[in-house]
């Protein structure tokens, strides 16, 4: 069993320190040994309450000290040849098939969208556009970790969605897992063919990817992991 998490953080603020003290490495593998033994829950399960905790977590150690930073979340969990995907914000999951094809691998919260839209209009919130659609005119995604402030409205939530995948199926070369630095200047299936022609590169084409999206102009902070395949039940390189 073998787990990776993206955490991308818009404010320098914000620091490794917080995020190490929310242990959620250490926590989920602890559930996950529990799972293990008890067969209790489901790994969606497993992972949206370690995320949740981890928000609760990070709510009250920023909270504490008026800082008002917030992150994103991105988390893989392989367990034997199946693929879970858990995801708050707007860093984005992304796998290449026995085909080369691209599948999502998670959805981005935005607040233009029709679901989150409602949710925060609902909770008494609005969007505007300030270059980009934004909660309150501040906040570029609608679900976070952190960002207390706008926590304490509702109009921003920590939710995952969590989504599972049947390796067996798709049979995968590789996974992408990046922050929206990326996405704002590669779209999924343009990432797939690039780094599909760079896997024998250190990092499998990761560096390459994140310089490439600098050279097109992104001003905004770039995190990219890939996690190459073999065989074919999805083994990890």
């Amino acid at each position: 069993m073998t787990f990776y998490w993206l955490v991308v953080c818009e404010c320098p603020a914000l620091t490794d320190e917080l995020l190490q003290t929310a242990h959620l490495p250490e926590g989920l593998r602890q559930q996950l040994l529990t799972y293990e033994r008890g067969k209790d829950f489901s790994y969606p399960t497993i992972l949206e309450q370690q995320i949740l905790t981890l928000d609760r977590e990070m709510l009250e150690k920023l909270s504490a000290t008026y800082n008002e930073a917030g992150t994103t979340c991105l988390v893989a969990l392989l367990s034997d040849k199946e693929l879970t995907v858990a995801n708050v914000g707007d860093s984005r999951g992304v796998l290449c098939d026995k085909n080369g094809k691209a599948i999502p691998l998670s959805h981005d919260h935005k607040p233009y969208q029709l679901k989150e839209r409602k949710r925060i209009k609902k909770a008494g919130g609005f969007i505007s556009f300030n270059g980009s659609w934004r909660v309150q005119g501040i906040l570029a995604m609608s679900r976070s970790l952190g960002d207390y402030p706008l926590k304490n409205l509702n109009v921003v939530v920590p939710d995952p969605d969590v989504m599972s995948f049947d390796l067996d199926k798709l049979q995968p070369q590789f996974m992408i897992l990046a922050s929206d630095g990326l996405w704002d200047t590669f779209s999924n299936e343009e990432a797939v063919r690039f780094i599909k022609d760079r896997l024998d590169e250190p990092h499998f084409g990761a560096k390459s990817i994140v310089l490439q999206s600098f050279y097109r102009g992104c001003p905004d902070n770039i995190t990219v992991m890939v996690v190459k395949f073999k065989g074919k039940s999805g083994e990890k390189k």
